[in-house]
């Protein structure tokens, strides 16, 4: 394939910067949509940055000219679905070629749950769209534990109500390698990729593994989803603790469990072994020390 121009949005987030820097290391050119340019200036020499966000349609359409493919992640916001159709028509007005977008493993299965059934319209448009497209769908992030340092560290307790059926849980590393195959190769057209990891995954299963990785004992304290809001409450915003709460009793009632036909297929489109958590909490847990 001849070298491409890549817009990736959500460029300083968890999966997007990933992407990113991924995409840096080809021979592909690279633009970024972000809200904050100043987090990306190591990157000034190698990345065009627009300035804004898709909630303005100005600057996506900025971001969109000229570009050969899209990886499209919508932000976890009450107005994603209407960020995310910004995004699937500035594409379409600028002639751009291919959408990968960052959707959810599961995504039918959960649509009562707000920021799952917000994409599904964005789902539905890019189909209709005429665009190549390729859907990642994503499990629950390893990385998202990363906000918890203070609680497992501090307090010894792992807080994140994951119940006990239990989750695939997915590396955003992993995550990144499937969006650059999938924006820069022909072979990912026209399907969802499940993405996910080779564990199930409980709530005590990751206290478990960061204890075995901290050498220390960190307790799982997260089935009740009373106490959890309650937490939670102090750092988020009112309608973000509903939408996840909704998100975490659907977790503990039915978990998010991947077959093997789709860990399968997300090594196919990643190209490699999924990555385990064992291994990220090892990582993690020397840089925390």
């Amino acid at each position: 394939m001849k070298s491409l121009k890549i817009l990736v949005t959500g460029a300083t987030g968890a999966v997007g910067s990933r992407v990113l820097a991924n995409l840096i290391r080809t021979r592909h050119a690279v633009r970024a949509l972000t809200r904050s340019p100043h987090k990306l200036t190591r990157h000034n020499s190698k990345v065009e940055i627009t300035e804004g966000s898709l909630a303005d349609k100005n600057s996506t359409a900025r971001a969109m000219a000229g570009v050969d493919a899209v990886f499209l992640l919508t932000p976890l916001a009450q107005d994603e679905t209407e960020q995310g159709l910004n995004g699937v028509e500035a594409a379409k007005a600028a002639g751009v070629r291919r959408i990968v977008y960052l959707t959810v493993h599961r995504l039918e299965e959960g649509r009562h749950i707000p920021h799952f059934g917000s994409k599904i319209p964005i789902v539905e448009a890019i189909r209709a769209s005429g665009l190549e497209y390729t859907f990642l769908e994503a499990n629950n992030f390893f990385q998202n534990d990363l906000r918890l340092e203070d609680p497992i560290r501090l307090f010894g307790v792992y807080p994140q109500p994951l119940g006990g059926v239990g989750l695939s849980r997915v590396d955003a590393r992993d995550i990144a390698d499937a969006a650059v195959r999938a924006l820069t190769e022909d072979s990912f057209a026209g399907a969802g990729y499940p993405i996910v990891g080779p564990d199930v995954l409980t709530g005590e299963d990751c206290a478990r593994v960061w204890s075995e990785a901290l050498r220390r004992e960190i307790q799982y304290v997260g089935d009740d989803l009373d106490n959890w809001e309650k937490q939670a409450e102090l750092m988020l915003p009112p309608h973000l603790v509903h939408d996840l709460g909704i998100m975490y009793e659907h977790f503990q009632r039915h978990g998010l469990k991947a077959t093997p036909d789709e860990l399968a297929r997300s090594e196919k489109i990643t190209g490699h072994p999924m990555r385990r958590f064992e291994d990220f909490a090892a990582e993690v847990a020397a840089q925390w020390n």
